[in-house]
């Protein structure tokens, strides 16, 4: 792949962590995949948000920080790729959804002294989601505390994060995946794995995987 650092990214249950699995295996990559399940905040917060918002934003912040820099500042020679299922911005993201704010611009200011820390990935793959699927996806995999997920918290992240690819200036790939099945489609895949050898310019590029096959499949 033309990209040595690769990050996927999309709502709650868009199934980030699943094509970050599928990619790294294929490709022999580096995986980070993010730990939330022994936040002992986020149970809390989807049964109290208003309660729980500051304290879970800023332990996923340290956290994140942490795992990111530890491993992209490992060399590993015999894996040349890395592959992430979440972008280190969208802190700010989910911050600027659940905080108050007051505690958003405090939230703002510490991520602004450790975000010039890191390195930025060289591409990102957005998964778009429909929040009916979302919602599919959540049920289906069974996390007991996200079962009651609003609708409306769903869609306010969806808006959210469009806002946020849309002025980040870093390649980023935008695939419905409504129209795809990379885990259970190999003919899906294939057009992913060529998508990810060509070179892309800054800026949002919206994927039809109906073209891709006519564009880029000999």
């Amino acid at each position: 792949m033309k990209y040595p650092y690769i990050t996927i990214e999309g709502n709650i249950g868009a199934g980030k962590t699943t094509l970050c699995n599928l990619l790294a295996t294929t490709t022999n990559a580096k995986m980070i995949l993010e730990q939330f399940a022994d936040n002992p905040f986020l149970p809390k917060f989807y049964e109290a948000p208003e309660k729980y918002a500051f304290q879970l934003e800023l332990s996923f912040l340290a956290e994140r920080f942490k795992q990111l820099k530890d491993l992209l500042n490992t060399k590993d020679l015999f894996q040349q790729t890395t592959i992430s299922d979440y972008l280190f911005i969208k802190c700010k993201l989910f911050a600027k959804v659940n905080l108050a704010e007051d505690e958003y611009r405090l939230f703002e200011t510490l991520f602004d002294i450790i975000y010039a820390n890191l390195p930025q990935p060289d591409l990102i793959i957005f998964l778009h989601c429909p929040i009916n699927k979302l919602q599919s996806n959540i049920k289906h995999r069974a996390r007991d505390y996200e079962q009651t997920i609003p609708d409306d918290y769903l869609s306010s992240l969806q808006d959210a994060y469009w806002q946020l690819i849309k002025n980040i200036n870093i390649p980023t790939l935008a695939i419905d995946t409504e129209q795809v099945d990379f885990l259970n489609n190999p003919k899906d895949f294939q057009k992913l794995m060529m998508l990810l050898n060509k070179q892309w310019e800054n800026g949002v590029h919206y994927i039809n995987f109906d073209e891709v096959e006519l564009a880029y499949a000999l």
